[in-house]
């Protein structure tokens, strides 16, 4: 039986793959402060139990292949789902009873409620960047496990590290339509373009957004000074 040390630094590792995507033991050592041959062990006990595998092996020109590891289905499945499987099945029996029309008066209800909740919590922020990240904020509430980071050209991605109604957004994607509507509306203010450039539901490990300023590197506020946080 695993002690609780042993517990807590694995759900590190388990958290740290599935926000940065498959990784290697050093990587993993790095981000952990951990030894190479602690994550090594704490990476064969979570591999026992099915909830991490190794890539295939690259090679680093001289010297042995390195592999990566990456999240099982099982793995995936230890995060937050929100209660998918419920979600799902009465997202089908809402159709089934009441026709598509009855899901896209759901989906505009959601979409409204969002915005509203949004547009509150926002409205405090005065830059872009500013704005991004406090959605990134309340978006990780919402157990998305979202982050933001910004390119060179000036641009930001907003990235959804975990989708909690994954399972209903395959039911309906729907819902996914809805969010990209929903961050354009929020953001269109502050002078902002937003599209999609990950999709879990496509086959990508992640959902992002970019986030572009429609003119300028920064937006602007109406004296023409760079507007701050």
């Amino acid at each position: 039986m695993r002690d609780n040390d042993n517990l807590k630094s694995q759900d590190k590792i388990l958290y740290q793959i599935k926000r940065r995507g498959p990784q290697k033991a050093r990587d993993l050592a790095a981000y952990l402060a951990m030894t190479t041959m602690g994550i090594r062990q704490h990476l064969a006990a979570l591999e026992a139990e099915g909830l991490v595998e190794p890539t295939p092996a690259e090679s680093q020109g001289r010297g042995r292949p390195v592999s990566e590891w990456r999240l099982t289905e099982a793995g995936h499945k230890r995060f937050p789902d929100a209660h998918a499987e419920v979600t799902r099945d009465l997202l089908i029996s809402v159709r089934d009873l009441f026709g598509e029309d009855a899901m896209e008066t759901l989906i505009d209800k959601r979409t409204r409620e969002s915005q509203n909740l949004y547009t509150q919590a926002l409205n405090s922020r005065k830059s872009l960047r500013g704005k991004v990240d406090r959605l990134a904020e309340l978006r990780s509430m919402e157990g998305y496990m979202a982050e933001v980071e910004e390119a060179a050209d000036g641009s930001l991605l907003l990235i959804e590290n975990h989708c909690p109604i994954c399972i209903a957004a395959e039911t309906c994607q729907g819902f996914c339509r809805s969010e990209l509507e929903v961050f354009r509306a929020l953001l269109a203010g502050a002078g902002a373009t937003v599209e999609r450039e990950d999709y879990l539901l496509t086959g990508a490990r992640r959902c992002s957004y970019r986030i572009s300023r429609k003119s300028g590197r920064h937006a602007a506020d109406p004296k023409g000074k760079a507007a701050t946080q």
